[in-house]
């Protein structure tokens, strides 16, 4: 683990505790979720019950209301089945769905930094714009760099991840193509 996060001082037996206590909250997680959904059965099944009684209902009704009852029940027991099977697959999905969201949010901050950096630097020349392209160039090298610094402040920033820079490259290849398709459907021909 520290060597996937060398800027996280902790000792293997830590990191063994913090995977032990992960554990234990999912376990009981997944105890909670069941005396919930075995909660809501029995509340369910009480107030079947009670119309049952206020309804007088037949021999015949009573019958096939508990044939349905009792597929109910066997559907739930296969749910609880797959769950157990199948309980630690839709938590590493979800883990997953929350790591891409992340990485999504993480990609639109660069973006957004490098847009609020680059506005800053041109907002002061004198005349708004970098003279030539290489002042262009080196002002969004810069812009790049101080955004990269800024997502990253809370760790040892001596190497840039190379998956940042293409985000923040297809980012700006992104808004390009938004803003031409704006001026397109602003100033592009009437019919």
């Amino acid at each position: 683990m520290n060597e996937d996060m060398p800027w996280v001082n902790l000792t293997q037996q830590e990191v063994e505790e913090l995977r032990n206590k992960k554990y234990e909250l999912t376990e009981y997680g997944k105890q909670r979720l069941k005396e919930l959904i075995y909660k809501q059965d029995m509340k369910k099944m009480e107030d079947a019950a009670k119309d049952l009684v206020l309804e007088n209902l037949t021999h015949e009704q009573m019958l096939e209301e508990a044939e349905r009852r009792e597929a109910e029940n066997k559907a739930l027991a296969a749910l609880d089945e797959l769950y157990e099977k199948h309980g630690d697959a839709m938590l590493k999905l979800a883990e997953i769905e929350k790591d891409e969201w992340e990485l999504e949010q993480r990609e639109r901050r660069i973006l957004e930094r490098y847009n609020q950096f680059y506005n800053t630097e041109c907002s002061g020349l004198s005349h708004g714009t970098p003279i030539t392209p290489e002042f262009q160039q080196a002002m969004a090298l810069e812009c790049m760099l101080d955004a990269l610094r800024c997502e990253n402040l809370n760790h040892e920033f001596d190497m840039v991840p190379t998956a940042d820079i293409n985000a923040l490259i297809e980012g700006l290849y992104q808004q390009g193509r938004d803003y031409l398709e704006r001026v397109k459907d602003t100033w592009g021909p009437k019919e």
